[in-house]
């Protein structure tokens, strides 16, 4: 699979279960109708329009799940919230972190959402989209309950951020399981960044879990900022150049691949007996420690 293809294939995956509106950053899960409301719920900031496909947890007892799985410690410091919704998250969240900076870019949410956080402090609510924050200068984490559509770059936006310390996040299932490998193959993003971010399926969240109830099942995916890297900052662009030569798809097998770019065959021979690698296997059943033993024997 070429890299432009995985590309346009996590796209597809990040939109299928999104129908109808304008799903940006705060924006939920697309309903079986298109974004129309299938759940009863009263007027006011709850209220939901055609052009928001927004689906909340559906209760507490789900949000205390969700945090259990983050296993965010006690007493952390700064938690960067993504689409606090009606808040079910962030207030599950609250008692676990020194400071919540809560982003929601639906302004009729607000009122009810400030409403609910005022005995919290230390939490702040701001309505604005997440993807137009700068990411805080001191070490931080970021949790949320995300829209399937805008899932791609909201992870973009944290492997970006050079304070990240993790990123917690409910998203659809199929996505987080491509990311962790959880299918027996492995995405070209995963492989690049996971010298320095090891990415885990935490568990599984039924999709009658929110309301109204989504089309397709969720995950917790977890995303981790390595404390000692695999491999050392100036080994990065080799190692993203290999990755992305393997993943351009150019032979058809990854060894063929490699071949037509150039790498001698005598070290890629020994490279892939290193890695327990077939001259057969396609690209995206290579490991990424099967990828560090190439890299470390082609570099």
């Amino acid at each position: 699979m070429s890299a432009r293809a995985d590309s346009d294939t996590n796209r597809r995956a990040d939109a299928r279960a999104t129908t109808g509106g304008n799903a940006r950053t705060n924006r939920r899960r697309g309903s079986p109708e298109g974004g129309r409301d299938t759940g009863s719920r009263g007027g006011g900031s709850r209220s939901r329009s055609l052009s928001l496909s927004q689906n909340f947890l559906a209760g507490p007892a789900v949000a205390q799940r969700v945090v259990r799985l983050a296993a965010p410690e006690a007493g952390a410091g700064l938690v960067v919230e993504v689409g606090a919704g009606t808040g079910m998250l962030t207030e599950a969240l609250a008692p676990h972190c020194r400071e919540l900076i809560a982003y929601e870019i639906d302004r009729r949410l607000l009122p009810d959402l400030r409403a609910r956080l005022a005995a919290h402090p230390h939490v702040r609510v701001v309505g604005q989209d997440f993807l137009t924050a700068r990411p805080p200068r001191e070490p931080f984490a970021v949790a949320g309950n995300v829209p399937y559509a805008r899932t791609s770059a909201i992870v973009d936006w944290c492997l970006r951020a050079p304070r990240l310390e993790s990123a917690t996040f409910v998203t659809q299932l199929e996505y987080a399981r491509k990311r962790t490998g959880d299918y027996g193959r492995w995405s070209l993003l995963t492989v690049r960044t996971w010298p320095w971010h090891e990415w885990r399926l935490r568990g599984r969240v039924p999709r009658e879990s929110f309301r109204p109830v989504p089309r397709v099942d969720s995950a917790v995916l977890r995303i981790d900022r390595r404390g000692e890297p695999l491999l050392p900052r100036g080994e990065e662009a080799a190692y993203r150049r290999l990755v992305e030569t393997g993943f351009g798809g150019a032979g058809g097998t990854l060894y063929a691949s490699l071949r037509r770019a150039g790498y001698p065959t005598a070290r890629l021979t020994t490279a892939f007996r290193r890695a327990d690698l077939s001259k057969t296997t396609v690209v995206a059943y290579a490991t990424p420690a099967q990828w560090l033993t190439l890299h470390e024997t082609l570099r």
